[in-house]
């Protein structure tokens, strides 16, 4: 725990490789841009309403609700706005921690930005890289230790406090102490719930991102809670030894469709065919998706929520044969009763295969034979979803991803303003002209 807490507590931006503060502005763009996208949905209009009832700034410094203005405490705002990322699952993600980090990183650490007055952008993204080492290590340490399937937040919570321990300024055991107390209270919920159950409470990111911050805000006064066993277990002890040596953050995957990942293999797969063959979605008979157990899971047919066509696979492939992409507006609720692809949906037959299985989750992949009405049978190769990092996003897709999440929101005009300040942190001294952007996009 020593050389963590350091890491933690010590790590400038002077440490970092040229590619390492790439790959942060890449994440932050990317999550930034769903951000916006969520802003609309009922969930955030829930959360939002919810934090500034029951989460207000009190004599503090506030943080503020994005795209909506109102100041509210750090913890608020890391769980409004976690759960406004969270709302749309596009968000980038890490393959062996089964889940994902800037979901709750980046509220937290704008969160205390704000809080503390502190806006220097050389900062901003040191802690954002720190989040993410500390995150993706968590959520592995966590997966080898316990035998549930515990959703994001659970190891987010780490992650949101050592942000609160580097920008609070808290001594080695304060930290330890910040990073106990959030490992404790950070919500060890289960994912296989929501993906069997499709509802508002997502992958548990934004609790986590709010429990982490008051974990060291506790800390500071003294609260106690360490030790952290995912960080401070001698068996774990490897996970976290090549801190500074080995970055996860480099091996982050981007999403390019707003469902759950498990999904996107075989949306890539039958786009391919669909591309490369020349057919129409009403020339399909029927659909047959081999893939992992997991994925199999995802098995809701006929959504009547967004939370619900996220977590489906059948209504994934529908959309993406009949639209010929899944776009931040094919998922909304007004868009879940198209009759074309509700027809496709009855069409498909999902089953897991045993060497799919073995390859989770270090690989996600699934193939799909598509029967055609003139008799045709179309067989995929076996598919992963583009994005990871062996086969990643270019600068170039990222970008147009985040026009086409933030153009329908808040304009193409803002939209461009708002990538220009996030892309220009690096060197550009002080992160305020966002952290103000993203608070007054309401007004837009």
């Amino acid at each position: 725990m020593n050389d963590a807490t350091g890491f933690i507590r010590d790590l400038k931006f002077t440490d970092l490789p040229d590619e390492i503060v790439s790959s942060a502005i890449r994440a932050l763009t990317d999550t930034l841009g769903v951000a916006v996208a969520g802003s609309k949905t009922k969930l955030s209009a829930i959360i939002h309403s919810h934090a500034a009832e029951q989460f207000g700034a009190g004599t503090n410094t506030p943080s503020f609700l994005w795209n909506d203005g109102r100041p509210v405490s750090p913890a608020g705002a890391a769980l409004a706005n976690g759960m406004t990322i969270d709302s749309v699952d596009a968000h980038d993600g890490q393959k062996l921690t089964k889940g994902h980090v800037g979901c709750g990183v980046i509220p937290a650490l704008i969160a205390l930005i704000e809080a503390t007055d502190n806006y220097d952008s050389e900062e901003l993204l040191t802690s954002l890289v720190v989040g993410y080492e500390i995150g993706s290590r968590a959520g592995i340490a966590l997966h080898a230790s316990v035998e549930d399937y515990h959703t994001s937040g659970a190891w987010v919570a780490l992650a949101t406090a050592a942000l609160g321990a580097r920008y609070l300024g808290l001594d080695h055991e304060q930290t330890r102490h910040a990073i106990g107390i959030a490992e404790y209270h950070g919500p060890r919920s289960q994912m296989m719930r929501t993906i069997d159950h499709p509802t508002m409470v997502k992958d548990g990111s934004g609790w986590g991102s709010m429990a982490g911050v008051s974990a060291a805000y506790l800390a500071r006064e003294g609260f106690t809670g360490a030790p952290a066993i995912s960080m401070e277990a001698p068996e774990l002890a490897s996970i976290w030894s090549d801190l500074g040596d080995h970055w996860y953050i480099t091996e982050q995957y981007i999403k390019l469709y707003p469902v759950c990942r498990w999904a996107q293999p075989p949306v890539e797969a039958v786009l391919h065919l669909q591309k490369q063959h020349q057919f129409d979605s009403d020339d399909v008979s029927a659909i047959r998706v081999d893939t992992f157990h997991e994925a199999k899971r995802l098995c809701t047919k006929h959504p009547g929520t967004t939370e619900e066509a996220q977590y489906s696979l059948p209504y994934s492939v529908a959309a993406a044969l009949v639209h010929g992409t899944i776009g931040a507006e094919h998922i909304s609720d007004e868009a879940l009763s198209h009759p074309q692809v509700d027809h496709l949906q009855d069409l498909i037959e999902i089953d897991e295969t045993h060497a799919f299985n073995e390859a989770f989750p270090k690989h996600r992949i699934a193939s799909v034979e598509l029967t055609l009405k003139d008799g045709r049978v179309l067989q995929s190769e076996p598919t992963e979803a583009r994005g990871d990092p062996e086969n990643p996003i270019s600068e170039a897709g990222i970008n147009s991803k985040f026009a086409a999440f933030t153009e329908p929101v808040i304009g193409a005009d803002e939209s461009s303003l708002l990538l220009q300040k996030i892309v220009g942190l690096n060197g550009n001294g002080s992160a305020r002209p966002l952290t103000e952007a993203l608070a007054q996009l309401h007004n837009l």
